[in-house]
């Protein structure tokens, strides 16, 4: 007996919650204590980190096209086995280097088991209720920071950072690996065919014809798309990297810190809870405009000398909001506008950039946190390129309306 779509989602949503904890959100809290420890500066730390999201969104192009045609079994299930021993080799590593190596197998690892690939699978399964199932998945993603930046600091209070590391890996192991095993053996449907969106010109625009993804990667709309959302990646990212490290050296505590990205994850799961409503009253501009805007807005405030920790949790539950409702916008971008035809494909190439984009977020922080001599002025730069996002992502709408 296959597994229901119900046990799909129900099973993505946990594994989406330990991936991305442990993945991503776990580095900011340790960053800090690894640095202490080993002596390298933060700048390699970041540098390490991104190179695993350059190799992430690299690998998620060839992928698109795996998932659309094999389904997400494979993939997800080999990338969550892969973690464990990128996490291990990290937690081992007696060089630099081995750490970056260990590092750049986790990249491969990301690009089988976070948001892009599960999007791809609800997307399939569940058609036109897709919305439903993609705010309920990252309802539960949004719950990964709020649940692994405290744990892993509390992690590292009594355990080294190498220690935390391996915890954190067997806890992937055990969860992630055999939930993918099981939820995603459901039998993988059919491609649907969607009309051609009139905004492709002919010949291309037969969704038969091979080039008909093409003919839409090419359009003036998909690359406003991809370079909007690249520039809301890198505020976003860059900021929430640096958040813990910027707090510490005004001299928030470190718990402190933790928390303030953590409850950020509680922002993210506000935001998406009221996304369908969201998404029935607006427009895919104005909702575009609206989101993009917040997030402009509370990246510019971070860039303000705050301490209290009260404004601090409001501004980072602010942004939390809009970094929910941002990776809602992104799983839904490539239908609202052409339908789900080639969906892996179309999204994975929309993915691609803009995890480069991701990836060299952390370090272009770091950057220029040192050549502006502060953090604050850093994030008054990132409040800018969301700006600039904000204006792509508006121009980004095919003269036709909207695809539901």
């Amino acid at each position: 007996m296959h597994p229901s779509k119900r046990a799909v989602l129900l099973g993505l949503c946990l594994t989406q919650i330990t991936s991305w904890g442990v993945l991503f959100y776990a580095f900011p809290v340790l960053q800090p204590r690894i640095a202490a420890d080993t002596g390298w500066s933060a700048t390699a730390l970041t540098a390490a980190f991104s190179a695993a999201l350059v190799i992430s969104g690299l690998l998620g192009i060839p992928l698109g096209r795996v998932l659309d045609r094999r389904g997400p079994r494979l993939v997800m299930t080999a990338g969550a086995a892969l973690a464990v021993p990128g996490l291990l080799a990290v937690a081992a590593a007696p060089s630099y280097w081995m750490f970056l190596l260990g590092w750049l197998l986790i990249g491969v690892a990301m690009s089988g088991t976070l948001y892009p690939p599960a999007f791809a699978a609800l997307t399939r399964w569940y058609g036109a209720r897709r919305i439903f199932a993609l705010t309920m998945v990252t309802l539960a993603g949004g719950l990964a920071s709020t649940v692994f930046a405290p744990v892993t600091e509390a992690l590292a209070t009594q355990l080294s950072w190498r220690e935390t590391y391996v915890v954190l890996a067997v806890a992937l192991g055990v969860v992630v690996v055999p939930v993918h095993t099981v939820v995603l053996s459901r039998p993988w449907p059919a491609a649907p065919v969607d009309p051609a969106p009139p905004s492709i010109p002919q010949p291309l625009s037969h969704p038969s014809l091979p080039d008909y993804a093409a003919a839409i990667m090419r359009s003036r709309a998909y690359l406003l798309l991809v370079t909007g959302m690249a520039l809301g990646a890198i505020a976003m990212y860059a900021g929430l990297i640096n958040l813990v490290p910027m707090l510490v050296e005004r001299g928030v505590s470190p718990m402190v810190a933790a928390w303030v990205l953590g409850l950020g994850g509680v922002g993210q799961v506000i935001g998406r809870f009221f996304y369908a409503r969201l998404d029935r009253g607006t427009t895919v501009r104005q909702r575009s405009v609206v989101i993009y805007a917040l997030l402009a807005l509370t990246t510019a405030a971070l860039a303000w000398d705050i301490t209290a920790a009260v404004l601090l949790v409001v501004i980072s539950m602010a942004a939390g909001v809009a970094r929910g409702i941002v990776t809602l916008l992104q799983a839904t971008a490539v239908t609202d506008r052409w339908g789900t035809r080639e969906y892996g494909r179309l999204s994975g190439v929309l993915n691609g950039p803009m995890m480069l984009a991701v990836a060299v977020s952390p370090f272009l922080g770091a950057i220029l946190a040192d050549w502006l001599g502060s953090y604050e002025a850093m994030f008054g730069v990132l409040a800018a390129l969301a700006g600039l996002g904000l204006v792509a992502i508006a121009a980004s709408i095919p003269v036709t309306a909207p695809r539901r």
